[in-house]
């Protein structure tokens, strides 16, 4: 048994059937739509409604059914001036609905802690959703490492009590891109399979609107990196204030759907949303218009 994770029923089955050894560019056919479930009181679009265990796992059934390809199972808020959640405190919350889902469905856990990480791939989870790029726990790289997990890296600019306070960059794009290149490398250095990761801009963690609206309109440079990209821009805030209202705190599904749609064509793989079917819809009609 390799260090890090003990192997679940369900990364046996799983392996036997031959998913363990595929890359993430064939799990995840473009496009694929990641269904997300907040086990949180506090995020900042549903937060609380999934809060109980029940709740979360119904949610997350439902989004399969709806055609998510994985769903993104989270105990601890990031959004804009979140504070941070202790570990008990993130395995209270995720753990419950992994023991009740991950055996039975593709389940993400959306974690930077390589304890909570080790936990989910216990139970079955076979991606890990990382926000702070292997950057928020030095053990977690070698959890992921020693398993046979998918991996994202995503992109944020300071921390979320702070991120929002004042982004600055020179070219927004660059510096993404680039960020997610020597984060990239890093992974790879600490042993996880190139093939097995995929990287995520950060729309809205450490940007402004017009930045997030920059990453999406020249998404191809990140995706010029030779990894899936995953996109998240469902019920952004800054989807509101580009229609006019500048206080929004989220945006609205049409807005989202749009914006989804534009990451697609632009190189996406994945879109992380919380709207399963209507993205389904939206990007299939996409693909079928874009022949």
């Amino acid at each position: 048994m390799r260090r890090g994770c003990r192997r679940s029923a369900r990364h046996v089955r799983i392996h036997e059937r031959g998913v363990s050894r595929i890359s993430i560019a064939e799990r995840f056919p473009r496009p694929s739509v990641m269904g997300i479930v907040n086990v949180t009181p506090d995020s900042f679009s549903d937060g609380g409604v999934n809060f109980r265990a029940d709740d979360a796992s119904a949610s997350a059934r439902r989004m399969v059914e709806e055609g998510a390809a994985i769903v993104d199972i989270g105990g601890e808020s990031t959004r804009p001036g979140a504070a941070g959640v202790r570990l008990d405190e993130e395995l209270r919350r995720v753990v419950p609905v992994l023991e009740a889902l991950a055996a039975k469905l593709p389940v993400s856990i959306d974690t930077a802690k390589a304890e909570v990480a080790r936990r989910a791939l216990e139970l079955g989870a076979e991606m890990v959703n990382d926000v702070t790029a292997l950057r928020g726990d030095p053990e977690l790289a070698g959890v992921v490492a020693d398993s046979d997990a998918y991996l994202c890296l995503m992109h944020m600019q300071g921390e979320p009590r702070t991120m929002q306070a004042s982004p600055s960059y020179d070219d927004v794009v660059a510096e993404v891109t680039a960020f997610l290149e020597e984060r990239l490398r890093s992974a790879v250095d600490a042993g996880v399979d190139e093939e097995r990761i995929c990287l995520d801009p950060g729309i809205g963690f450490g940007k402004t609107v017009e930045n997030n609206f920059e990453l999406v309109a020249r998404l191809d440079e990140i995706a010029a990196l030779g990894r899936p990209v995953v996109v998240g821009f469902s019920r952004k805030s800054s989807l509101g204030k580009i229609l006019g209202d500048p206080d929004a705190k989220t945006g609205s599904l049409s807005a989202s759907i749009a914006a989804a749609v534009a990451a697609y064509e632009r190189g996406a793989t994945v879109l992380r949303v919380h709207d399963v079917r209507e993205h389904v819809e939206a990007l299939a009609t996409a693909r079928a218009v874009a022949g």
